[in-house]
């Protein structure tokens, strides 16, 4: 059975996340007792699946026969209040909430919940236009946890890395040079994208280490490629070749900076720390 979900989200007087996990349990043991009290007699085991994304709810029950035959049932429609509470209390700040939960029941007492965050559910029928929005608005995630089903037309792009050593630290130096009259609109660009992850020291000249440390120890972002600001320092100072294909791409959008949103920007810092702590 499909039903229309809440406009406002259950219990919005409190902030969401407010259930801790005592207060968890107990509506989860409150959602099994209603849907006991709705179950023909005689069951032995049943499912009821909740599924939600911003004002849009569904609830499924059905029945296991012995024999593997699944039998639907009328969902209890009072447990739908009761997951739409549970879903608003779980919330976590960076990670969302749940979009699907399936309760398993075996007589004589045994339960199980499964919590699906992550997975766009089966729906039985589509959301409503600007539903994956609101589930966002309400239920804020890290661009980093946030599928791309969810995200729809914002879904977070693929974000290429460039390197600017070798797997010995060394600058790559082997790559096509970058012809005179591009040299300094590339530089231009590489220098000028949006920085997402900054240090306040710099870093020594690997080609030039009698240098002062001048090489700057940031990352940017143009919401394709990702970049150290070493890329543009050793192209401005020692001719350096950033990636063949970066160059290609900054010609290609003929050396205009885009803008990057900041969903694009938290997950470009995502893949950054990801990357350094591997």
């Amino acid at each position: 059975m499909s039903q229309p979900g809440p406009q406002t989200p259950p219990g919005a007087q409190n902030p969401p996340g407010a259930l801790d996990e005592a207060a968890q349990q107990q509506l989860i043991q409150e959602i099994g007792r209603v849907i006991v009290r709705a179950l023909p007699p005689g069951w032995q085991e049943a499912t009821v699946e909740y599924r939600a994304v911003g004002p849009h709810g569904e609830l499924a029950a059905q029945l296991l026969a012995p024999n593997g035959t699944v039998v639907p049932i009328a969902a209890p429609s009072d447990a739908e209040e009761l997951f739409a509470q549970l879903r608003h209390g779980m919330y976590q700040p960076e990670r969302g909430t749940w979009v699907s939960a399936l309760y398993r029941l075996q007589r004589p007492g045994s339960y199980s919940v499964d919590f699906n965050g992550d997975h766009e559910p089966n729906w039985r029928t589509t959301p409503p236009a600007g539903a994956y929005a609101e589930e966002l608005r309400r239920y804020p995630r890290a661009a980093a946890n946030t599928p791309a089903w969810l995200g729809g037309t914002g879904a977070a792009p693929a974000l290429r890395t460039a390197e600017v050593f070798d797997g010995d630290g060394r600058p790559i130096t082997e790559r096509p040079a970058v012809s005179p009259e591009d040299r300094d609109l590339v530089v231009e660009y590489l220098e000028r994208a949006p920085i997402v992850l900054s240090a306040r020291s710099y870093d020594t000249d690997r080609i030039d280490p009698q240098r002062p440390p001048s090489v700057p120890l940031t990352f940017h972002t143009d919401g394709s490629w990702i970049w150290p600001g070493a890329t543009g320092y050793y192209l401005r100072t020692h001719g350096v070749a950033p990636d063949a294909e970066l160059v290609a791409h900054i010609r290609g959008t003929g050396f205009r900076l885009p803008e990057v949103d900041e969903r694009t920007r938290e997950l470009a810092v995502s893949l950054i720390t990801g990357e350094q702590r591997a």
